[in-house]
């Protein structure tokens, strides 16, 4: 389990400049000492994105792009999803299983967990790259505790429930936004009234990280789609055992006096085999 950084922390990196994530290698300039060594707060923020990496030899890192989002707002989003993982938690506790921690969503800074990714080495830096090219703004990170896909599917609709999908904008809506940005104000020479804009969060999903691979978004609902490890394990067993169990099945019914009449059965559907091959070679 990882450590949460002190508050004055998160706070500032909720409000942080928001750039796309890098994971190129840095350019090389005249006098500075490589590989990079971060020091004091940016350290404490590469060792902390570190752990959050590590998690990912068991259980999904989840990649979101937010936007808009306010303090209380956020607050918000964590406590729905720490709602929707209470369910399978209690199912994971009478089966006798410990959860080592809830999900925890973690506020990001891009640059120094760019910096994290691109020295972590279980990552394929080339899909990692595709999942994240271009989009800028602000990240946040989802860690679970398992991978399992019904608590995958859990977590995915609960983050739709609680953000739902920004409303395009019509052109009418555009248009009337550019005209009143640009009309001469009521009253020239007046300062202005400021007046606080109303915020429309919104929530992307932008991929998954877990042992190693990349899960972009259509890859992440296919597995939460997937029935629970439990019985997916029954299903290989069931597929495993049922040769044998269809052998079995044929010499009981062979016994006796039917063995005959199957071997007579199967060395007939031979021979009709063999004369449809040799028919369809002279055609």
């Amino acid at each position: 389990m990882f450590s949460r950084p002190p508050p004055n922390l998160r706070l500032r990196l909720s409000s942080t400049r928001n750039y796309a994530i890098s994971l190129k290698p840095g350019q090389i300039l005249p006098g500075k000492k490589y590989p990079r060594v971060f020091s004091d707060k940016k350290l404490f923020q590469y060792n902390w994105y570190t752990k959050i990496l590590n998690t990912t030899h068991h259980a999904p890192l989840i990649f979101l792009h937010r936007d808009d989002f306010t303090a209380n707002r956020l607050k918000k989003l964590r406590r729905d999803i720490q709602v929707a993982s209470q369910k399978y938690t209690k199912q994971a506790e009478e089966k006798g299983q410990v959860v080592t921690h809830p999900p925890t969503l973690t506020v990001v800074r891009t640059s120094i967990f760019g910096a994290a990714m691109r020295d972590f080495p279980d990552i394929n830096l080339k899909d990692a790259q595709e999942m994240v090219d271009g989009v800028q703004g602000g990240y946040a990170v989802l860690s679970l505790p398992v991978l399992d896909p019904p608590l995958l599917h859990s977590i995915l609709r609960a983050m739709e429930r609680s953000v739902p999908p920004r409303p395009k904008k019509t052109a009418a809506e555009i248009a009337k936004e550019i005209e009143e940005k640009n009309a001469d104000p009521a009253q020239p020479g007046r300062k202005m009234k400021r007046q606080r804009p109303i915020l429309t969060p919104d929530l992307k999903v932008l991929g998954a990280f877990v042992e190693g691979k990349v899960l972009l978004p259509d890859r992440m609902k296919e597995v939460s789609r997937l029935p629970t490890l439990d019985s997916l394990r029954a299903q290989i067993v069931g597929l495993l055992s049922a040769p044998s169990a269809q052998l079995a099945g044929v010499l009981s019914q062979a016994s006796g006096g039917q063995l005959a009449r199957t071997l007579e059965g199967f060395r007939k559907a031979l021979e009709e085999e063999v004369e449809g091959g040799l028919e369809k070679a002279a055609s």
